[in-house]
Parts: structure tokens; C-alpha cells; sequence
């Protein structure tokens, strides 16, 4: 586990089922009325670097995209597979954010993953996205398809600008662990 995790743990009353049905909840949504994510790897040096890019989920747990071999992020996770996810609601007013935080492992795409891989992404027509097919993804083609499975979900906790939350009374952002 993260050191996030270990050091809030003890704030959360994790065996209340009402706060983990809420914030799931929370989650689900957030990860499904949005299309981007922001990946965040890192180069051998540790260098950060952060991409916005389309996605699709199977489960609340892995999430597709597609990169060029070439990009950044794609030649860091090929060194790095350990990255961090955001995925964040823009539309809200300010200082009422909503997003979901994810440590994964993430890799180019493969065999009977890609195949799987393949039926999930780009996600249901409404999304917006193209149909790929192995061609697209494989041999000569600048493009492979990703994917990140989550070990650590965290929320951003909803409050009130200015007020303690209603499930931990803290009146401050904090990331509540979800996994």
C-alpha cells in the first residue's frame, strides 16, 4: 500500500458501508460521465511527466487508451509501469471538485489482452470514440493500445467550499482510500 493510504487509514471508518456505497458511487460516476484521464509516469530519472488522454474502463479497475510508441508517457511506462491516474469533473463550480485518484501498473497491450482489450475500448458509441481494430494497434502501426489496472482507488472526499464533510468532518480537500 501507498504511504496515502497507511497514513490516512486511520482517519476513515472503512467498515461503514453507508461512506463506502457513497463514495463508490462517487467514483462510478465521476469515471463514467468523463472521457479524459491524466496519466501521470515518470522517466528512469524520475522525472514527472503528465498526458491528458481519452479512455475507456472495464470495471472501475482498468483502464484503456491508445498512444503512439514514441509518446513520452508510452517510453516511460515501457521503463516505469507504475503510474498515477486523475480523473476529474472540469464542469463543476470551483472549489467543488470531484475527482478519483488511481495508483496502477500500466502496459502496451498483447495477445489475448489486446484481443481483450479490444472489447472495451473506445467504450459505448455514446462516448465518442473510434473502433480499433488489431491492424490499428499491432506490427507497423505508430499506435498501441494501454492498459492501467488499479491496486489503490481514492476519492476527493465531496464538501461544501469551506465546510467539513459530511462522512469525516474534515473542512479541508482529503482523498478518502475506496479499495
Amino acid at each position: 500500500m501507498s504511504r496515502f493510504v497507511n497514513r490516512y487509514e486511520s482517519m476513515f471508518e472503512k467498515d461503514d458501508p453507508a461512506m463506502t456505497d457513497e463514495l463508490c458511487a462517487l467514483a462510478r460516476d465521476i469515471i463514467d460521465t468523463n472521457r479524459y484521464l491524466t496519466l501521470a509516469t515518470a522517466d528512469h530519472g524520475g522525472n514527472p511527466w503528465a498526458s491528458p488522454v481519452y479512455f475507456a474502463s472495464a470495471g472501475y479497475r482498468q483502464f484503456y487508451w491508445v498512444s503512439t510508441l514514441d509518446a513520452v508517457h508510452s517510453l516511460n511506462i515501457a521503463e516505469r509501469p507504475r503510474v498515477g491516474i486523475v480523473i476529474f469533473d472540469s464542469t463543476v463550480p470551483a472549489y467543488h471538485g470531484r475527482a478519483v485518484y488511481v495508483t496502477a501498473e500500466a502496459t502496451s497491450l498483447t495477445a489475448n489482452a489486446l484481443d481483450e482489450g479490444l472489447t472495451v475500448y473506445p467504450g459505448p458509441p455514446s462516448r465518442g470514440g473510434s473502433a480499433l481494430s488489431r491492424e490499428d494497434v499491432t506490427g507497423s502501426a505508430p499506435y498501441r493500445l494501454f492498459r492501467a489496472t488499479a491496486s489503490e482507488l481514492s476519492v476527493l472526499c465531496p464538501r461544501p467550499p469551506r465546510q467539513p464533510c459530511a462522512l469525516h468532518g474534515i473542512a479541508k480537500d482529503h482523498r478518502t482510500p475506496i479499495t
